[in-house]
């Protein structure tokens, strides 16, 4: 599938495991040792704090909260979360992170259209929306880091999770916006449906990272 390694992993995926397999994952890469890849996970119920997170932002720690090297703040993963762990070598598709991150945006949004889903984003705000322009509920989020120009981390598409858990934290930092899920809205979908409208369009979604926009320094971080 487009030379990408393409993997699903079964069950619950623990979170500390998970960082340090994007972590060697990312260093492979970057020496030439591996293909680049996206992992699709399910994570246990918890808490992650960005490179940005406030403290007060975490109201209720009513769940395990870890550090994380991604940018931004606090959001939640948890089972019924599809976890798009996104590894691309930057150094071979043009170094421009912030056209990495707005192609992630619309490969997101595409593959909730093809669960017929109307979804977009909002400027100034990364992630992906639902009730767009009157009633904004975040649907997916998005959180990278680049390490020697690989990418780690990625998204979150809120296919069927507990709501209720995100009201132990301010998500993303963002206190004036709903989040929403493919349940809440009446889609019930799995993941395998999920995961056959990310595959289809994965092809488009490599093709747009090559898209120029503002290159940021190694090491930048987004939410």
């Amino acid at each position: 599938m487009t030379g990408v390694e393409w993997r699903v992993a079964p069950g619950l995926t623990g979170y500390p495991e998970a960082v340090a397999a994007i972590e060697a994952r990312a260093a492979a890469i970057a020496a030439g040792e591996a293909r680049e890849l996206i992992w699709l996970v399910e994570h246990p119920p918890l808490y992650t704090a960005g490179t940005s997170a406030r403290a007060e932002e975490l109201l209720d720690a009513r769940l395990p909260v870890f550090a994380s090297g991604r940018g931004g703040r606090y959001t939640y993963h948890g089972p019924g979360q599809r976890v798009v762990y996104v590894q691309l070598d930057l150094t071979r598709r043009g170094r421009d992170v912030r056209c990495f991150v707005a192609a992630l945006e619309g490969w997101i949004v595409a593959t909730l259209a093809r669960l017929g889903v109307a979804a977009g984003t909002i400027p100034g705000r990364v992630g992906v929306w639902t009730g767009l322009p009157d009633r904004p509920a975040k649907v997916a989020a998005i959180g990278v880091r680049v390490r020697r120009w690989v990418t780690l981390h990625g998204a979150a598409i809120n296919v069927a999770p507990r709501l209720a858990d995100f009201a132990g934290i301010v998500p993303c930092g963002i206190a004036d916006a709903a989040v929403t899920s493919l349940a809440a809205m009446g889609q019930a979908v799995d993941f395998a449906v999920v995961d056959d409208a990310l595959a289809a369009g994965l092809s488009d979604f490599l093709t747009a990272v090559h898209r120029r926009a503002m290159p940021l320094e190694p090491g930048a971080q987004l939410v």
